[in-house]
């Protein structure tokens, strides 16, 4: 679909600028192989050619039976009775390029854990030790992931709750400054840590209760250019000729009104991601054993002997939150209706 002169003049002014222009697609870059974790990382092989058959372990499991083995059980490829039976074969294995998972102990470290990077864990491993590579890749792609959801619907509440305020006005408008006014002042934090104690905290329970207080962030901006749009020329002769207000704040309003809440977006994802950081970080996050960099951050305050703890949790938190920044002010110069 060809973009219109404006959008096209907005998007040669994002690109225009190197460092958002790079930083999109660099970003874009390490989000896309962290889809891929467990072409990446993973403890279990890719593919496998047995007997003229392929199987695909990363993705399904087969019990040892399949292989020659004796019990009905998932089989452990790394164990040596398993690798005997698929050198039996001639048996053909594709690992990834990390062999292991976020969740995958390393048994035959050296040195007691955390231990130190080396040719097996590039980055060395937790107090556990599971690979910090691995935790470092999945728990990038879930953080990414938590954010972009959360901000996605934060953001179609927030958009929808401005517009009603700012269309209508009146009580509506004040009713709804009131309530966020209330709701804006209840502490966040302590709220998620109460509910903690009575709920086993989740993905998906997490998202719901930060959503609950993550959509005030864009009705501001989008009541402000509501309550000045609902009284330009073009749309008291559209409510004239008889368009529905649906219509109107739909097709004349909102496309005004988003150029603000573009600029917004990369802000409110680095906030999302910097909370579930702090939440992980404070043990009321993600379940225990999940890839989280929160956690890994935890761990590297506990274990100040281990500096590659904290040292691979700033590094990627601080290269993820720099990007979306660099992204965020390119696309607010793109936006700029000055420009």
């Amino acid at each position: 679909m060809a973009l219109s002169p404006l959008n096209r003049r907005r998007f040669e002014r994002f690109k225009a600028n190197r460092r958002g222009w790079w930083s999109l697609w660099l970003f874009l870059i390490l989000f896309g192989l962290s889809l891929g974790a467990e072409l990446i990382a993973n403890d279990k092989p890719i593919a496998v050619h047995y007997d003229d058959q392929w199987y695909f372990p990363a993705f399904k499991r087969y019990p040892e039976t399949t292989f020659g083995g004796e019990f009905p059980l998932e089989a452990n490829y790394k164990s040596p009775y398993i690798r005997e039976l698929l050198a039996k074969h001639d048996a053909w294995v594709l690992w990834a390029p990390v062999p292991f998972s976020y969740q995958s102990i390393n048994y035959d470290l050296k040195v007691p854990a955390p231990g130190p990077p080396s040719l097996d864990n590039w980055l060395g491993t937790d107090d556990q030790g599971r690979d910090v590579l691995a935790r470092v890749i999945y728990g990038f792609r879930i953080s990414v992931l938590f954010a972009l959801t959360l901000t996605l619907a934060s953001s179609v509440i927030g958009v929808i709750a401005g517009a009603l305020q700012g269309y209508y006005g009146g009580w509506v408008d004040l009713a709804g400054q009131r309530f966020l006014e209330i709701w804006s002042g209840l502490p966040v934090l302590y709220l998620l840590i109460i509910l903690a104690s009575f709920v086993q905290p989740n993905f998906w329970w997490l998202l719901g209760i930060m959503l609950l207080f993550s959509w005030m962030s864009l009705v501001d901006v989008v009541r402000a250019e509501f309550l000045r749009g609902r009284n330009l020329e073009y749309v008291r002769a559209a409510r004239a000729l008889g368009m529905g207000d649906g219509s109107i704040m739909y097709r004349h309003i909102l496309p005004n009104a988003m150029i603000s809440t573009m600029t917004f977006l990369p802000f409110i994802l680095t906030g999302a991601i910097g909370t579930l950081t702090a939440l992980d970080f404070l043990g009321f996050g993600l379940p225990a054993g999940a890839p989280s960099l929160g956690e890994l951050v935890a761990q590297g305050k506990s274990n100040l002997q281990a500096p590659w703890l904290g040292i691979s949790a700033f590094a990627v938190l601080a290269v993820m939150l720099s990007l979306l920044v660099f992204i965020g002010e390119s696309a607010r110069d793109a936006f700029d209706p000055r420009k």
